[in-house]
């Protein structure tokens, strides 16, 4: 079997899956429960000065019947004493001595506050540290969280505090709230983090309760934006990862986290350049034990894709995400029908005449009805494939051209020249 083993910027665990920061970790016995049930790490639920939580706090966004598509919650950082979690931190690592124990921490952006956090937990045995700047609510109204996370310089400043003292790999937890990532990931590498973690959550409400008119979650008739997680966020997260994978000032180790609910997902966000990844929605959804179809199915790729160890899986697609700019204007996929496999539900004729290019006939063969693209006229946009309920019903297929490659800055370049 592959050596699933990680190393990330120093911190080793028996495998690249870790629980995030959040209600999974907010204590000794769950981390506990969750290493015995095979997770590899986890970062306890952020430290700090308690505070006090609200009721309700939690929200989920179903869709077309998968519950938890998305995950709304207005809840902050732990409720408990500072001094217990260390002890209780301290207890776990030497239970799990092989276990990624990482804490999470947030404080006011004071240079002595800093310190003196970190001198605590990493006297307890912590592998690493997590700074929390990207939480959306709650915090930010105090000045911490997203507040510190939107601001470079102050991402920067405080990173670099937190260095001055730090023995331990120093991880720089980054906001989605933000026009562009990459601005807060290369100031945290200036303030000298070993590594980022993204994506935290996303600003967000749930909902609104058709029948009282209360929005999802509510306190008492009154809500509160919210941090928007689950499977919904995937596509961000994976995009915002790629971005600082690529970015040549963004040179440290990612921590992949948004929307991972499976071995698949955390195959995807490996490749795209996350060392490791965190997970929260889906074990708040189904529980700790399905890293072990997690552990399994990574395996079972890793073996038959014939690679030995899951860090030769890191970056490998990097390379393949470029700017639109970049792509081939001459490159041309069309679609293909199988009449054989098709139910003819006319979805995907639906879908191209009322929205797309109007490519997809119908007619009638031997009393059967039928569906045929007219490849003259197809873009190859894929929506056909996408709304078709039938496997194999649609193809889209290479077609090769005579026209050599163009890219949209070589276009560009060619009609500024042929303009002189």
């Amino acid at each position: 079997m592959a050596d699933l083993r990680i190393d990330l910027a120093g911190i080793k665990s028996p495998n690249p899956f870790w629980l995030a920061s959040a209600p999974p970790t907010n204590s000794g016995y769950q981390v506990q429960r969750a290493f015995e049930a095979g997770w590899g790490g986890a970062v306890w639920k952020t430290l700090g000065e308690p505070i006090l939580n609200v009721s309700s706090r939690f929200a989920a966004v179903s869709f077309n019947g998968q519950r938890v598509a998305g995950f709304n919650n207005i809840e902050l950082i732990t409720d408990r004493p500072l001094e217990v979690n260390l002890q209780e931190i301290l207890e776990t690592k030497k239970r799990f001595p092989n276990h990624a124990i990482i804490a999470s921490l947030m404080v006011e952006p004071k240079q002595e506050k800093w310190h003196e956090i970190v001198k605590k937990v990493e006297a307890v045995g912590v592998d690493g540290l997590e700074l929390n700047f990207g939480c959306p609510h709650g915090m930010a109204e105090r000045g911490m969280g997203s507040a510190s996370g939107q601001v470079p310089e102050l991402v920067e400043r405080q990173t670099h505090w937190v260095k001055e003292v730090a023995r331990t790999p120093v991880i720089v937890k980054l906001t989605p709230n933000i026009t562009d990532i990459t601005m807060t990931a290369e100031a945290a590498v200036r303030g000298g983090a070993d590594a980022i973690s993204m994506i935290n959550t996303i600003n967000s409400l749930a909902g609104v309760d058709l029948d009282s008119w209360n929005t999802v979650p509510h306190v008492g008739g009154k809500g509160a934006h919210g941090g928007y997680c689950g499977p919904a966020v995937k596509p961000i997260a994976l995009n915002m990862v790629a971005e600082c994978a690529r970015n040549r000032f963004v040179n440290v180790p990612i921590s992949g986290i948004g929307g991972i609910s499976n071995w698949q997902d955390a195959a995807e966000f490996m490749l795209m350049g996350a060392t490791g990844v965190q997970v929260c929605t889906a074990a708040m959804h189904h529980g700790f034990s399905i890293v072990e179809d997690m552990i399994d199915g990574l395996n079972n790729y890793l073996d038959d894709k014939g690679i030995a160890s899951v860090m030769d899986l890191v970056g490998q697609s990097v390379q393949r995400y470029s700017n639109w700019g970049d792509l081939d204007l001459n490159y041309n996929i069309v679609a293909e029908i199988n009449n054989d496999v098709c139910i003819n539900c006319n979805k995907c004729h639906i879908a191209c005449e009322d929205t797309s290019h109007q490519c997809i006939d119908m007619y009638t063969e031997s009393g059967r009805p039928m569906l045929k693209v007219r490849e003259v006229d197809c873009v190859g946009c894929n929506l056909c494939a996408i709304v078709c309920p039938v496997d194999g019903a649609i193809s889209m297929v290479e077609r090769r051209s005579t026209i050599p490659p163009m890219t949209w800055n070589e276009r560009q370049s060619l009609i500024s020249n042929f303009s002189r």
